[in-house]
Parts: C-alpha cells; sequence; structure tokens
C-alpha cells in the first residue's frame, strides 16, 4: 500500500481541467485492492471527522441509520468473512450493537481494520470482531457513551457518565428538604 503522501499525489494527477480530484475512483481502487489480496468482503465505515469542525456530532457519528447502509453494502456478498475499515468518533451505543448484531448474523469471521481511529461506539464495534488491526499509529479510544441531547446551544453529545453523575447528585441533594424549594 502507498504512503498518504503517494496517495495526494495520484488523487492529484486524476484531477480534470475545473473539476475536483478522483477521491472516491482512487478510494474504490484501493478497496478493490484489498479485496483481490484478501479474498474478503470489504466494507469501509468512516467519517470525516477530523477534516471538519464545527459540524454537529450526529452528522459524523454512528447512528441508527447506519444499521441500514451496513444492510445495503453487504446485501449480495456471497463470503461469509468481512474486513471492515473502521475510523469513526463513535455515536449511539444502541446502534452501534444493532450493526454489531447485523455483522455477526451475517458473516462468520469479522476482521476490523483501523488505519487511525475508533472511539467510543467504534471501539465497541471494533472489540466485537474476531481480529483487529491496527498501524503503529492508529488506536482503540475509550468506550465513552454518548447522548446527543437538544440545548440552548444546539444538539450536544452529553457523555452518559456525566448524567448520570448528575442524577446522583440530584438523588443526594433531594434528601435534604430545605434543597427540594430549588
Amino acid at each position: 500500500m502507498p504512503i498518504w503522501s503517494d496517495i495526494l499525489a495520484e488523487m492529484a494527477d486524476t484531477q480534470e481541467q475545473g473539476r475536483p480530484p478522483d477521491f472516491d475512483g482512487v478510494r474504490r481502487k484501493y478497496l478493490a485492492e484489498l479485496h483481490r489480496n484478501s479474498q474478503r468482503n470489504v466494507i469501509l465505515y468512516a467519517s470525516g471527522w477530523l477534516q471538519r469542525e464545527g459540524v454537529p456530532p450526529a452528522t459524523v457519528s454512528i447512528s441508527d441509520e447506519d444499521m441500514q447502509a451496513f444492510m445495503e453494502v453487504s446485501h449480495g456478498l456471497e463470503s461469509d468473512e468481512l474486513d471492515l475499515i473502521l475510523h469513526s468518533p463513535g455515536g449511539s451505543p444502541e446502534a452501534a450493537e444493532a450493526i454489531v448484531s447485523y455483522v455477526r448474523s451475517r458473516f462468520s469471521h469479522i476482521r476490523v481494520i483501523m488505519p487511525q481511529l475508533a472511539m467510543s461506539a467504534a471501539t465497541m464495534i471494533a472489540c466485537a470482531a474476531d481480529e483487529i488491526v491496527l498501524g503503529k499509529h492508529s488506536f482503540l479510544g475509550p468506550i465513552d457513551p454518548q447522548l446527543l441531547l437538544p440545548t440552548s446551544l444546539g444538539v450536544r453529545a452529553v457523555p452518559a457518565q456525566a448524567i448520570l453523575d448528575q442524577f446522583d447528585r440530584a438523588q443526594r441533594e433531594c434528601t435534604d428538604p430545605a434543597k427540594l424549594s430549588a
């Protein structure tokens, strides 16, 4: 496999006058090469969460809609072995559980390839695989389930543990009748 600068040069070579580089064509080429070498099904699940600032968390996070995407891209695949390339900030733990349940029912052997990062719910997906392949610079992040909640600043990802901590604090404080009026 080429290094990143080689891929960038290859994308630049695909650029026609006044048109953007053929990102999808180059990506498909290397996915097909992986399939040819491994003889396994290949699914790429990646998010551009490191390239875009200020993007709402829901647009780059694992969500219930991704379950349908996994069903769509795996439809018609004949082999029961899967290479899942995974790069994600995480997202809904329920969606991750549904994805794991589906791919486990569909494939007998799952290998997760992590080119860089898998955080939170993506870590949960990776840990459900039979095998995890990491680069020297890759890492699994902590499992820190986040809930998407509407706030006065818009929808925000809030750690589930913070909500539990606040609930415990409220329970302790409510034992004092003097504090109930607040």
